[in-house]
């Protein structure tokens, strides 16, 4: 298979990211995995797709992240290649890497998702359904029982009799945006600053109020779900946990969070069952559960991270299981033609 794997910037990218990860794993099977950054896409004038691609050499067999992710990154090294060449094309850009300096980029990289899809190839997770997620508002679609309460509102007074009712206590939050960029917890002492806190957030659009967990004292798991399924090999779930070693109440990985072991309960599992309809509808293929308690904070659809510190927890490589389930994913494609819809691909 020849498969593209589209990020922020190509030479940005570091050899600790899931996306190196998949990619080398699709090397290592014969395949030919190309990267493709979000600024690198082309409509030609007779109707036809292009992408200036980096890919590292498809000869050898390699073995170091580091090396792999250099030969990719070798100056001068892409290659223009016609979109419709690939068999399947994973979207792997993180809105929150490119919503201050290229807000355009996004919304171009979902819509040359979108335009690929149509062209024939499996492009995954699906684009159109991509586009909904966006914001968090995408997170609101999944059912209620497994979400905290919340509010999403850029009126202060309503915010303030939301927090209010919440016991004093609750978690604000931009709308759009990820990594735990911006987020704060209020209470009753640091009531007097919330006027402060969301004319901060509201500047930049809207404010996501959530109800606070005291199970977030102990962080957050991020479960990697496949196919509407736990992402699970030689026994192991893909899932750890993530806690800060500090004060600080966000525990994402890049503000500080550090990786542990995670306990994957009866709890977690029934969760994943709930969403698993609404995933499968919407041709998530792989995202990131990131659960609190018995509630499901956020679904990351777009860049879910964390597979090397699975792989250091549990001493296994998830990254095959993936793009081995994306063989499986074409050979039904194959079997079936264009009868099955992208969406419909995606999570089969």
């Amino acid at each position: 298979m020849k498969i593209g794997f589209v990020v922020n910037d190509v030479m940005t990218e570091k050899h600790t990211y899931t996306t190196t990860r998949l990619a080398m794993a699709a090397s290592q099977r014969d395949h030919e995995a190309w990267l493709i950054g979000l600024g690198d896409f082309g409509y030609e004038p007779d109707g036809t797709l292009s992408a200036r691609a980096r890919g590292a050499d498809h000869e050898k067999s390699y073995r170091s992240l580091e090396r792999y992710l250099e030969d990719v990154q070798k100056p001068d090294e892409d290659q223009l290649i016609s979109l419709s060449d690939f068999d399947v094309v994973m979207m792997r850009a993180d809105p929150a890497d490119d919503a201050t300096e290229h807000p355009w980029a996004n919304t171009a990289g979902v819509a040359f998702g979108h335009l690929m899809a149509a062209a024939g190839v499996l492009v995954v997770n699906d684009p159109v359904h991509l586009a909904g997620a966006l914001s968090k508002a995408y997170f609101q679609h999944f059912p209620e029982a497994v979400r905290p309460r919340t509010l999403i509102s850029r009126d202060e007074d309503h915010i303030r009799e939301f927090v209010d009712e919440l016991g004093g206590k609750a978690v604000l939050k931009p709308l759009q945006g990820s990594g735990g960029s911006g987020v704060f917890m209020v209470n009753k002492k640091e009531s007097p600053n919330l006027a402060q806190i969301v004319e901060a957030i509201a500047r930049d659009g809207y404010v996501v109020v959530q109800e606070y967990l005291e199970d977030a004292k102990e962080g957050d798991v991020r479960m990697f779900v496949m196919n509407g399924s736990p992402l699970k090999v030689d026994g192991e779930y893909a899932a750890f946990r993530r806690k800060s070693e500090t004060e600080d109440i966000r525990s994402n990985m890049s503000a500080g969070g550090k990786a542990q072991k995670a306990e994957v309960t009866r709890e977690m599992l029934e969760m994943v069952e709930i969403v698993k309809p609404k995933l499968q509808a919407d041709g998530m293929f792989l995202v990131g559960l990131d659960i609190v308690g018995d509630k499901l904070m956020e679904v990351n659809v777009f860049s879910p991270g964390g597979l090397g510190s699975c792989e250091a927890l549990y001493g296994v490589n998830f990254a095959p299981a993936v793009i081995e389930d994306l063989e499986r994913k074409m050979s039904v494609k194959e079997h079936y033609g264009a009868e099955l819809s992208n969406v419909r691909m995606a999570t089969l």
